[in-house]
């Protein structure tokens, strides 16, 4: 095995094990409103953001969601459409047409959303 090999299997499991050590605890509900947690994207460096906009398409599959969203001036963004990684969570209760207010961690153009409400 070569250290090719080696880094391709770190990149597949890593997020495997990260996503198990996640899980709800049984019958304990989870509210995480306000509690501005840092998420694993902060911790790599990413910036945080806060934007409004509206959802243009939900995609439970990819666990993505495309908004199109005013100016970010804390990224120095202007209007754009664009996706946005989400959880299940966080996209189950979304439909195409909803406005939103979202919070994500901007890593270059990836972004992942960290909360999101519809308005």
């Amino acid at each position: 095995m070569n250290i090719k090999h080696i880094c391709l299997a770190t990149f597949f499991l890593v997020p495997v094990a990260n996503a198990a050590d996640k899980q709800p605890m049984n019958g304990m509900p989870m509210d995480h409103k306000g509690m501005n947690m840092q998420t694993d994207q902060q911790v790599a460096g990413g910036q945080a953001a806060t934007a409004t906009g509206t959802v243009k398409k939900v995609n439970l599959e990819k666990g993505s969601v495309i908004i199109a969203h005013g100016p970010v001036e804390a990224l120095g963004w202007p209007s754009m459409t664009m996706g946005f990684k989400a959880t299940p969570h966080q996209l189950r209760t979304l439909q195409q047409g909803d406005q939103v207010e979202f919070d994500f961690v901007s890593k270059g153009m990836n972004a992942v959303v960290t909360r999101i409400d519809k308005q």
